[in-house]
């Protein structure tokens, strides 16, 4: 039965009219999967409802951060009591050295960690930092790899930039990316190739260790190992870009699944508790070059914000006294769904393929691996489409795109894996009429 849509379509129509698109970050406006985008008005646990009152089993959990649960009880009342003393003060709190000593110590080679207010601002700034670091220009990124909306990261990028078919972004003039290298990922060969190219002008070579913005993504067999060997052969900065995959993956993200030690870390979503929060941090040696002790500078207003402090500390406190639970949850759970999912399109004849790291996954909807953009940009992305919309219609909220990861949370429950997997039936079933 379809769902229920008048008053969502109601409100995009007067957000259009004050608000490009109608919405606030593109992928919202469901322009590559089609139908009508719900306007929330209300989460708790694993569901989200919308303002035509459709209850909606969530697996997008506000692109990551929300892997507690929507309104978790703790971090509510932790917001609630901050709030409380005040919003905003444009100087230094206790919170912040609170959330940063937490941050420290689930990664061990963060000597030092700078709050700033977005992924976008810490990608940004650790990119300065290294530059400023190695006293080198060129940095390397991957395709597909999505970093942020700063102008040097907006080549081949994925998330919005690959589900709108965007290539790279008006206004961004040529002179600013012609220091930025775009290489194809999981391919170590190409690395090498552009350090023989550019001897001892490489500043930093930054990526997902699991790529969330072109579907999920996990580097193959020694990859991680090798880009380690590299840059440190090189001398040059390495940035693992864990503002999704950190304290998702592990409590102390993807560098402790694989044991792998980048340089520099940036971060954000989870460490902020669903608030809007950054971070960058690595060894004193490196980070003892920001402003106010070195000359590398980096401010924000709202850095440090008591509110995300609050939130964050909380979240990150309880996953550090629970993750014996939590964690082995959320990869039973996860499992689960992307496995059923899976069976259900096989028996269907529908040809997908699914990666899965903890709890991040995507369905891919094409037959091969999916290693690196050009085997994503593969994938049929109008049987996606009609995928999405039979699943929405049907009360579970995916991701609005093909090119973007989803996530489990510790409040969904094995009710909700079983519902989205019948889903999924008269979905594959729908799209083999």
């Amino acid at each position: 039965m379809p769902r229920k849509t008048e008053i969502s379509r109601q409100l995009l129509q007067r957000a259009e009219k004050l608000i490009p698109g109608g919405v606030n970050s593109p992928v919202r406006a469901f322009r590559s999967v089609g139908g009508d985008p719900p306007f929330i008005v209300r989460g708790s646990g694993s569901h989200l409802w919308d303002a035509d009152g459709n209850e909606l089993i969530d697996y997008i959990g506000s692109w990551g951060p929300m892997i507690l649960g929507h309104a978790f009880p703790a971090v509510v009342e932790a917001i609630w009591n901050a709030a409380e003393k005040g919003a905003s003060f444009g100087a230094s709190t206790p919170a912040e050295a609170d959330l940063a000593e937490i941050v420290v110590s689930a990664y061990p080679h963060m000597e030092k960690v700078r709050f700033v207010s977005s992924g976008t601002e810490a990608t940004m700034s650790a990119i300065r930092l290294a530059r400023a670091y190695t006293k080198r220009k060129y940095i390397i990124k991957f395709e597909g790899c999505y970093h942020g909306h700063a102008d040097a990261l907006l080549v081949k990028a994925g998330s919005g930039i690959a589900t709108l078919g965007i290539p790279g972004s008006a206004g961004v003039p040529e002179e600013f990316i012609q220091f930025t290298l775009a290489l194809p990922y999981n391919n170590i060969a190409a690395v090498e190739q552009a350090f023989r190219k550019f001897p001892h002008q490489i500043a930093c070579i930054i990526l997902e260790p699991v790529v969330g913005n072109m579907g999920c993504v996990p580097a193959s067999g020694d990859y991680l190992a090798a880009l380690r060997l590299l840059t440190s052969r090189e001398r040059a900065v390495l940035i693992f870009d864990e503002v999704m995959t950190g304290f998702r993956l592990a409590f102390g993200g993807a560098q402790e699944l694989y044991g792998i030690t980048p340089d520099l870390t940036t971060m954000g979503k989870i460490i902020g508790g669903g608030l809007p929060v950054g971070a960058y941090g690595g060894p004193s040696e490196i980070m003892n070059m920001v402003a106010p002790l070195g000359p590398m500078y980096q401010a924000g207003t709202l850095s440090g914000n008591p509110l995300a402090m609050a939130a964050g500390l909380t979240t990150l406190q309880y996953l550090r006294d629970h993750k014996a639970g939590i964690y082995p949850k959320l990869e039973k759970l996860s499992a689960e769904l992307v496995n059923g999912v899976c069976t259900a399109a096989k028996e269907a004849g529908v040809p997908i393929t699914a990666n899965r790291v903890g709890s991040m996954f995507t369905w891919f909807f094409n037959e091969g691996p999916v290693t690196d953009w050009l085997s994503a940009s593969k994938c049929d992305t109008e049987a996606f489409g009609r995928f999405f919309r039979s699943m929405l219609d049907q009360g579970i909220f995916l991701p609005p795109s093909q090119y973007e990861a989803a996530f489990m949370s510790a409040a969904h429950t094995d009710e909700d894996i079983h519902k989205t997997i019948a889903a999924a039936k008269l979905a594959f079933a729908e799209l083999k009429k």
